[in-house]
């Protein structure tokens, strides 16, 4: 009786994980973003329980997230994943005030940013399947 359910926008070999409200900054994140693109998941993991960066601990969350559902909802193989897509955005701003010299405030803007990861599973290597 409900409605039809929504036709899925990854393909058949992609997963989605989505972290929103990070505190941080969109710039700052995307760095520690910037690290994984395009490597295999295990490495990326890797780099990122390794990273100094602060927010490298909530990048590892989400990234973990999207490999689990891989792993459970789509039946990816965990061992062929790879970051296909780590995308950064804004999301609200918090605006409070600093007390400044004379009685002035200066304005003080908290940032925050929402992250979405997506792996994607490669494609098996024709080579290895006509070798055996």
């Amino acid at each position: 009786m409900g409605k039809p359910a929504a036709e899925r926008r990854l393909s058949e070999t992609e997963a989605k994980a989505f972290g929103g409200m990070i505190r941080t900054s969109p710039q700052k994140l995307n760095l520690v973003a910037q690290l994984i693109r395009g490597k295999s998941a295990g490495e990326a993991v890797a780099l990122l329980t390794f990273s100094k960066r602060r927010i490298a601990g909530e990048v590892k969350k989400v990234l973990q997230s999207a490999i689990a559902n891989a792993e459970n909802n789509h039946q990816l193989d965990v061992d062929r994943l790879y970051v296909s897509h780590a995308t950064v955005g804004k999301a609200l701003v918090m605006k409070r005030f600093h007390a400044r010299a004379r009685g002035r405030g200066a304005r003080v803007e908290k940032l925050f940013s929402n992250l979405t990861v997506i792996v994607r599973e490669r494609a098996e290597d024709k080579a290895e399947g006509a070798a055996e």
